[in-house]
């Protein structure tokens, strides 16, 4: 088993150029693939036209817009989600984030919570007919995302467990859980068969991994013990020079081979 290798956040690691030129300066950097929201985005197809130019897979698309966990919105969320799915497919991509959302006003958590199974079950069947994972992502409410529904990487994997499909699983942002959680080592290696992608940045900051407290050296090599064999995401804002920092993480990942 081998991790697939590193993709690049268009929208987090490059703050100028057009889309396309992101692309072609994610190629330089080595990396394997690239990431990007929103899905919807009318420009969707010259980034992918770009990828193929410059051998670049498109591993990872996000862009909800119809929260997860509101009742009064659960057909336009199944929906939403279905859509997503066949955009996916139409441009090659194998990962698509349907992360629950916000926490809803006035409804209490077990409400939202099955409401979030509900729909991720109603749109499992086009995932799994498409090839296509739906990850949803445990944010941290402690730092940067207060409104989040999800902030548990064990509430996602209960999630997981209800709906049941090998086609819905947990995108492991480590920054996040290592400000939620901790202990990511071992979190990861006890739940990877539920997680469908990792999303890395140090912490404090969201900046490359090799700024902060996180032994990533350690957190590669416990990747690739495991049976993992998709990409590795950089969704983190550089102090330096984007590419810099990019093949820096790339050249970290490699020396865990």
């Amino acid at each position: 088993m081998a991790i697939k290798g590193l993709s690049v956040y268009l929208n987090s690691t490059y703050d100028d150029g057009s889309r396309t030129e992101q692309v072609e300066r994610a190629a330089e950097t080595g990396a394997a693939a690239i990431e990007y929201r929103p899905w919807h985005d009318e420009g969707l197809d010259d980034i992918v036209a770009a990828c193929d130019e410059h051998a670049l897979e498109l591993a990872y698309l996000s862009g909800s817009r119809v929260p997860l966990t509101d009742p009064a919105r659960t057909e336009e969320a199944i929906e939403e989600g279905v859509r997503s799915v066949e955009r996916a497919r139409e441009v090659g991509c194998p990962t698509i984030n349907l992360s629950p959302g916000p926490t809803q006003d006035g409804l209490d958590r077990e409400t939202q919570l099955e409401n979030t199974i509900e729909v991720l079950e109603a749109v499992a069947p086009a995932a799994e007919e498409a090839d296509v994972t739906l990850v949803m992502e445990p944010l941290n409410n402690a730092v940067d995302h207060p409104e989040a529904f999800l902030s548990s990487s064990y509430e996602g994997y209960e999630i997981v467990d209800a709906v049941d499909s090998p086609n819905v699983k947990i995108l492991f942002d480590i920054y996040h859980q290592q400000i939620t959680e901790g202990n990511v080592i071992q979190n990861i290696t006890d739940h990877i068969d539920a997680i469908g992608h990792f999303h890395v940045a140090d912490v404090p900051g969201r900046h490359e991994p090799g700024t902060g407290e996180l032994n990533y050296e350690n957190i590669f090599a416990a990747i690739r013990e495991t049976d993992y064999e998709g990409y590795v995401g950089c969704e983190f804002f550089p102090t330096d020079d984007p590419n810099e920092c990019v093949r820096q993480v790339g050249s970290l990942l490699r020396s865990t081979e």
